[in-house]
This record gives structure tokens, C-alpha cells and sequence, in this order.
């Protein structure tokens, strides 16, 4: 996942309701596979070589998962017509606390994946010029560092723009960039010289925590879903944009990911470009197609939090107060991203504390407690009640895998 901008989202709503009577079902198919076509696609190959060839099982089941507690979203709207958002779904299920948590997740994973976005930047960069190094105010930062620091000069001035209109078309490429990368990565296997020479392993229940966590943050689009149903013409619809949406993002995904596993086996990077020999056409093309990503997606990903921060200000009208707020946070993704550069880790962290709750068990929850009622006994509940065991399982032991993988890493810098 790409976890996409939910300010995109409802700006587009709001357009489409003002000019058309709402968006085609083609139309909405396209933005649910751009809302979950993302920067996943790059780490599906180490996140299968963590589990093991038989956790492709696994990928295949959680967006089984993720398909249906999107349903469950369009049901808890469907109860109710004034419900438009996530968060309205979480006011309408547990009031102003509900709405509260909610937004503070959606926030967090959105923060999270700008940070991801220059970590990734810093790592593709620092492939395609290993020995480049900056001299920043006379102390010497090595390559990844400094290209860190640079992505976020560059992306600077774009968070600083209150209409994103033309960053939106850019980032709408998202499916044309993960169509890119696989051919890339295909022809680069197939016709490069690198092969599809690797066995790997079956199963490995020590990586599970992880892989898990990683195909979870492949289906982290919930936060969006309720304003791509609410932008439709026809809402009725809408479950069959989400088949079509989670069917392409699990052909890609898993194409990539037995692709890469393929070709380099447990020898994969948490990145598959950062194996691709980069004296190659393929190779460069699919780099520099990863690069393009973060540039023009930074600005809309950070965007809500911003809008989120600047309404809580007394100043929330000043241009200069905006453009402060919005360069604060630029400079703490950069921080954020200068002391945990571990994209696979980062990922996984997202995935599992973030994605999880984002993507299965708020959904259930809610779902339960407008729909169902919690004194209703009958079958549904019972199915429910084992994603929810199961996905704070996965939860639990995915995050704390992850923060002691970032906590091992940053004591080993």
C-alpha cells in the first residue's frame, strides 16, 4: 500500500458531486487499484522470502480479509446516509471517542508512509550513486543520509501549496508506476542476465510475524474506501469495485512477489530495486520509476495531517503560520526517517500496529456494534469474533517483532 491521500479523496467527492452526478464504475475501479497499488509492491519479495513459499497462502487470505471488512464499511454506511468518512463511521459506532481514535490512526499511518517515502528515496538514491557523500555545514553525511536530507529540500516547497490539484494527477499514476515495475522487473529477470535461479524456502515460522505484517500494509486503503463509495454514481456497485480493485492488486502483488523471491531468494533486499544490477535498462527504469513515487506523492500523503494540526490554531487563516506547520513536519519525517532508515522494519511496524487495526479489527468492531448489536448471538458474530482474536494476535506479535527489529538495528548503527 499504498496507504493514499484521504484529502485527495474527498476534494475529488466534493468536485464530482458539484459537476457530475458521481464517478463510473470503470473510474472507481481505477482509484481503488491507485489506492492500493503503492510502494508494498516494492517489499512483497522480502516479505515472502521472511514466510516462505507457502505464506503466499497467507497474502491470498488477507486480502480475502481486507475485501470483506471493506464490505463491512459499506454496510455500517449503509445504515446511516450522513455517514461519509472512516471517522464518521467510528462516531456512529463509539461517539466522539470512535471518531478520535480513528483519525489519530489515519493521521499516524499517513505521517509513517511520508517518513517511508524518503527512507525509500534515501535507499534507491544512495543504489544508483554509492559514493556520494555531502559536506553540510562542514561535517561530511554519508550518501543515504544526505539523500534523505535532499528529498526533503526537494519536497519542501510542495507542502507549502494549498492546491494540490496538479500533485493529484501526478499521483494517479500509482497503477501505471507498479505496471512499470513489474515489467521492468520481469524483463530483467527473464532478459538481463539475473534468471529465476533461486529455490527458497517453504516455510519459515521465525519471518511469519513479519511477512504478515508486510502483506498487511499492502491492503492499508480503508481509511479511503468510504469516500471512493460515496463519490460513486452507483453505490450499488461498490462491492464490485472492491473485487476488481483487491483481484489486480493480489495478481500484481503476488506476481512481484514470486518474481523477486525468484530471482534473488533470501538473498532479497526489504527493497527489490536495491538487488537490480543497475548497469541494466530494466534496472534503471525501475528505479527511477520507484523514485518518482515519493516526489509526487509526499505532498498529498502529509497534506491531511497538516490541515489536521492547522485546525486546532488560532491562526489557522495565516499563509505564513500554514507554511510553518507544514515545514515543522517536513523536518520531522526527515529526523524520523535519519534515525530509523530501516524501510522493511518501518514497513512491517505499519503494517502490523497500523494496518491491522485500520484495516481489520476497527471495521469489525464497528460493524458489530451498529449492525450486529453485541446482544445478538448468531453466526456472523462468530466469524467476526475470530478475525478480531486473530487479527490482535497477528497485531501483537507483528509490532513487537517489528519494534525489536528497529530497536536491534538502531543500537547496531
Amino acid at each position: 500500500m499504498d496507504t493514499n491521500n484521504v484529502e485527495r479523496m474527498e476534494s475529488q467527492n466534493q468536485h464530482l458531486q458539484s459537476h457530475e452526478p458521481g464517478t463510473t464504475f470503470l473510474s472507481s475501479s481505477f482509484n481503488g487499484v491507485n489506492i492500493l497499488s503503492g510502494v508494498g509492491i516494492l517489499s512483497v519479495a522480502y516479505a515472502l522470502s521472511k514466510g516462505g513459499w507457502l505464506s503466499l497462502l497467507l497474502l491470498l487470505l488477507i486480502a480475502l480479509l481486507s475485501f470483506y471488512t471493506a464490505l463491512l464499511l459499506q454496510r455500517c454506511m449503509d445504515s446511516d446516509p450522513l455517514i461519509k468518512t472512516y471517522p464518521n463511521i467510528g462516531g456512529k459506532a463509539f461517539g466522539r471517542i470512535g471518531s478520535a481514535i480513528i483519525s489519530a490512526f489515519m493521521y499516524l499511518e499517513l505521517y509513517l508512509v511520508s517518513v517511508e517515502f524518503l527512507i525509500l528515496e534515501g535507499d534507491n538514491l544512495h543504489k544508483l550513486f554509492p559514493k556520494k557523500s555531502f559536506d553540510i555545514f562542514g561535517k561530511k553525511v554519508g550518501g543515504k543520509q544526505g539523500f534523505i536530507l535532499l528529498t526533503g529540500l526537494v519536497v519542501l516547497p510542495t507542502t507549502w501549496l494549498r492546491n494540490l490539484g496538479v500533485l493529484a494527477y501526478v499521483s494517479a499514476g500509482g497503477v501505471i508506476a507498479t505496471v512499470i515495475l513489474v515489467v521492468a522487473v520481469l524483463w530483467g529477470g527473464a532478459f538481463d542476465g539475473i534468471g529465476f535461479h533461486e529455490r527458497g524456502e517453504p516455510w519459515n515460522w521465525n519471518g511469519l510475524p513479519t511477512a504478515v505484517s508486510m502483506f498487511m500494509f499492502c491492503y492499508c486503503g480503508h481509511a479511503v474506501f468510504p469516500t471512493l463509495c460515496n463519490s460513486m454514481r452507483d453505490k450499488s456497485q461498490f462491492p464490485k469495485v472492491l473485487l476488481v480493485s483487491f483481484s489486480v492488486s493480489t495478481i500484481s502483488y503476488g506476481l512481484m512477489a514470486i518474481l523477486g523471491y525468484l530471482m534473488f531468494g533470501e538473498h532479497i533486499a526489504s527493497q527489490v530495486t536495491l538487488n537490480l544490477p543497475t548497469k541494466n535498462i530494466s534496472s534503471k527504469i525501475a528505479i527511477y520509476t520507484t523514485l518518482m513515487i515519493p516526489i509526487a506523492k509526499y505532498a498529498l500523503i502529509i497534506e491531511p495531517v497538516a490541515t489536521s494540526i492547522e485546525e486546532t490554531l488560532p491562526f489557522r487563516e495565516s499563509k505564513m503560520m500554514s507554511c510553518l506547520i507544514r515545514t515543522c513536519l517536513v523536518v520531522s519525517t526527515v529526523f524520523v526517517a535519519l534515525l530509523v532508515p530501516f524501510f522493511g522494519y518501518v514497513m512491517a511496524f505499519i503494517g502490523a500496529f497500523l494496518g491491522i487495526s485500520m484495516s481489520i479489527l476497527f471495521p469489525c468492531l464497528c460493524y458489530w456494534k451498529i449492525v450486529i448489536g453485541f446482544k445478538r448471538f448468531e453466526v456472523e458474530m462468530m466469524v467476526i469474533l475470530v478475525i478480531l482474536c486473530v487479527g490482535m494476535f497477528f497485531e501483537v506479535v507483528g509490532t513487537y517483532t517489528a519494534v525489536t527489529n528497529i530497536i536491534n538495528e538502531v543500537q547496531t548503527k
